[in-house]
Order: C-alpha cells, then structure tokens, then sequence
C-alpha cells in the first residue's frame, strides 16, 4: 500500500528529531486512537467474536509493529531510492500470499503486469540505487525486507476483516495495539530524553499519524471492500510516480527520458493486472 512508502522522506526528517522506535509508536498510538474516538462518536459496533479481535490483533503486529519497526529504521540506513525499490516487491509478496491464503487468481498477462510496475519502479529508483552513498545499506535492506514483510501479512488479515468488522474500529484498534510492543521496545532501548521537541516535530508527527496513518489505513480498508487485494495493490507502483509529479510541479525538477520510461512501465504494468486479475469469494 502507498501509505508508508510515500512517507519515507518525511519520516527521515522527524527521524532527526526524535528516537525511531519511540516516533514510530507515537505515530501509530496518535493514529489508532483518532480513528477509535471517531468511531465513538459516530457509534460504530465492536466486533464481538474473539476471530475478530485475532485478526485485528494479527494486523496490529504485520502493519504496524513490524511494518513501522522496519521502515523507521530503514530511513537511517538507504537511500529513498532503495526503499522505494524493495518495498514495492510488496504486491508482489502479497499476491503469492493472497493466491494461497485468499484463494485470488491472477493470470499470466496479470503477473507479468506486478513483475513490469516492479521493473518500472527500479528504472526509476536506479540512480538511487547506484549511488551507494550510504553506509550499512545491507542492514537498512533487511530493516525494509522487514517492513514489508509486515505490510504484506497485515493486507492479508486486512482483506479477511472486510465485511467481518466497521473499518474505524478495525483500523484505529490495529494501530493502537501494534503501537504498544514498538513502546515497550523503545523504553527498552532508547534515550527518550534525545526528543527534539518543536512545532516542526509536532507538525510532521501530526501530518504522518493523521494523514498518511489513519486516513491512509480507513482508505485502504475500504478500498479492500470492493476489490481484492492483488489488484488493490498493483496501485502501490504509483508511489515513485507521486513522487515524480510532486518533484516537478512543486520543486522545478526536470523529468528525465529514464524516469518516463519507467513511469510508462509501472502504468503498464497496473493496467495489466487491472485486466487480468480477478477474485474468489473469502471466508
């Protein structure tokens, strides 16, 4: 999914202004318990099977504790370029689990599509990739490698709570529940007097936990009601092209022949899925 991809060059700069795993929790905490007020106040339903709550819990664990573990580390060791490269292997590790867990097919042409938005967004990333400016750049891969096996373990248990729980109460619990191991673990191991409190920090904590969690999460739920998950996902290859667009409208970056190549191969690659995927029911 987009949410934590698109956010890495922000996370990088909070990064600098507080502990990872404590920035991490608070943002994850801040988000959940957004979504469970807003829940209240419109009166949304509890889940009431404990099937339910292992499921939210399962989540809580893949999407936020692992996944928000991985990245906040990452953003210290690689480049935006790197990670944007790995973490979109994630449709593609997702695709296998949902073809065994969620019982969706997808046919030849549609996994040529994931392996093209993949090719895609390595043309993009390359210069990144080639520059090597960053020191313990394995470990930063495995951080990621990390996140997004999280991520892609947390869509599956997305997908199988869709129709089984109200997406406010899901998402805003997941959240709050996967913020408590990264709190534990960052009183564990980490200086919480290094906090560089600010309105900066305070704005990009507020801008991350509020659009690019709660609202970001709610979204992709609801998406995952209507669609399934394989061809909900092939969207993640759109990050590197945000990417792009906002560099040249906003920043007067100039779009190179190699960048539009892989913009074209990452729209190719989604169409190609979108035309070829389709879903089974599941339970």
């Amino acid at each position: 999914m987009l949410l934590w991809a698109g956010c890495f060059p922000l996370i990088t700069i909070g990064l600098d202004l507080a502990p990872h795993v404590a920035f991490a929790a608070m943002r994850a905490a801040i988000a959940g318990l957004s979504l469970i007020l807003l829940a209240i106040l419109l009166r949304r339903p509890l889940p009431r099977d404990f099937h339910t709550w292992i499921l939210i819990t399962t989540v809580g664990f893949g999407s936020t504790t692992l996944g928000f573990l991985g990245m906040f580390h990452a953003a210290e060791y690689v480049t935006p370029g790197i990670a944007t490269v790995i973490t979109n292997t994630q449709p593609l590790l997702t695709a296998l689990l949902a073809h065994g867990i969620l019982q969706e097919r997808l046919s030849l042409s549609g996994k040529a599509g994931l392996v093209v938005g993949l090719l895609g967004v390595f043309v993009i990333a390359w210069p990144a990739v080639a520059s090597g400016d960053m020191p313990n750049y394995r470990l930063g891969i495995a951080y990621v490698a990390l996140a997004v096996t999280g991520v892609a373990l947390g869509n599956i248990g997305i997908k199988r709570l869709t129709g089984r729980a109200d997406g406010l109460i899901a998402m805003g619990f997941q959240l709050s529940i996967g913020a408590i191991p990264l709190a534990l673990l960052s009183t564990t191991t980490e200086d919480l007097a290094s906090f560089s409190w600010s309105l900066e920090f305070a704005a990009i904590l507020l801008t991350l936990a509020v659009l690019g969690t709660s609202v970001a999460f709610w979204l992709w739920f609801r998406a995952l009601e209507q669609v399934g998950l394989t061809k909900a996902n092939a969207f993640t290859f759109l990050v590197p092209i945000i990417g792009l667009a906002i560099g040249t409208s906003l920043f007067g970056e100039r779009l190179t022949w190699t960048q539009a190549g892989g913009a074209i191969l990452i729209l190719g690659g989604i169409l190609l899925v979108q035309r070829a995927s389709h879903s089974a029911p599941h339970g």
